[in-house]
């Protein structure tokens, strides 16, 4: 039976060439993508500010509604159609969406890094090419990471559009011929489908929305529909499979209750769960921002 380990874990995003938190505070955060700066709502940013003056080349600004509203007010330079950054050896094409977002999330710079380590201690035992399941795969950076490290992928999202730009950042990327299925389809759905089918596979990265609709119409909503999601995840795990990662974003909940709900489901599993909180550290390298929390499964499965 997996052991829940009650001490959560911080795992955090440092500061890299083309992504940098410069500031946060008073609600928002000041952060550099490659060659643009934008400032964003942060509600968790309940701090002062330290610099001064935020210079930037856009600002998001909320709507009135809580429902994520809200528009960018940008400075004609920064280009409609995205310009190009990176992730390791990932390239990909980040562009201000109308949710606020940038087209990745660069606090899961530590989460793919994680999943590579699973990845790579598996590749040095021999045997065959581990299989990686990325649910909600947005625009795929996460995905392209984990095959760039070595696995064979499926990713899902229920965006038509997200997919098209994986498909892009693949390309951008060089990537287009590593093993990814593409796949445009809900992700609860998919996953109960592959549970009928008896698929397993050896490493799962879900990172659902709050809320979100399929592509035929279906609604999600996380804290009603989360639980039968690990469940359908849990049977596509067995004792030679190596990791599960579950972010959360944005909603009242508990890392302690993430790591019960993967406990309650993989009793039937050996191996450990960890919980935490996903933060992202500032430039001047003292203030960490907090972003999400998490659980974890990981295995060393006997060869």
């Amino acid at each position: 039976m997996a052991e829940l380990v009650y001490t959560p874990v911080l795992m955090t995003s440092e500061p890299r060439d083309d992504y940098r938190l410069l500031d946060s505070g008073d609600g928002r955060k000041f952060e550099q993508y490659g060659r643009f700066c934008f400032v964003r709502p942060e509600p968790q940013a309940m701090w002062p500010i330290t610099r001064p003056d935020w210079q930037h080349d856009g600002e998001f600004i909320p709507g009135s509604d809580e429902d994520g509203g809200g528009r960018w007010h940008l400075d004609p330079k920064v280009p409609v159609d995205g310009w190009e950054l990176g992730w390791e050896e990932v390239r990909f094409r980040a562009l201000n969406t109308p949710f606020r977002h940038l087209g990745f999330f660069p606090d899961m710079d530590p989460v793919w890094r994680w999943l590579r380590e699973h990845i790579g201690a598996a590749q040095q035992t021999g045997g065959d090419m581990l299989e990686a399941l990325n649910l909600f795969g947005y625009t795929g950076v996460g995905t392209l990471a984990l095959a760039a490290a070595g696995a064979k992928l499926t990713h899902v999202d229920a965006s038509k559009k997200s997919v098209a730009l994986a498909r892009e950042n693949a390309e951008m990327s060089g990537f287009q011929d590593l093993p990814v299925r593409w796949l445009i389809d809900d992700a609860a759905k998919f996953a109960a489908r592959e549970v009928r089918r008896e698929r397993r596979y050896d490493v799962i990265l879900l990172d659902p929305p709050k809320f979100g609709r399929g592509p035929d119409g279906e609604t999600w909503r996380l804290e009603q529909d989360l639980p039968g999601l690990i469940e359908r995840c849990a049977k596509l795990l067995d004792a030679r499979s190596r990791a599960l990662f579950l972010t959360v974003y944005a909603v009242r909940m508990s890392a302690v209750a993430l790591g019960e709900l993967l406990r309650a489901h993989l009793a039937h599993l050996p191996g450990t769960i960890e919980i935490g909180e996903l933060t992202v550290r500032e430039e001047a390298g003292e203030r960490l921002l907090p972003t999400a929390i998490f659980a974890r499964w990981s295995n060393e499965p006997e060869i």
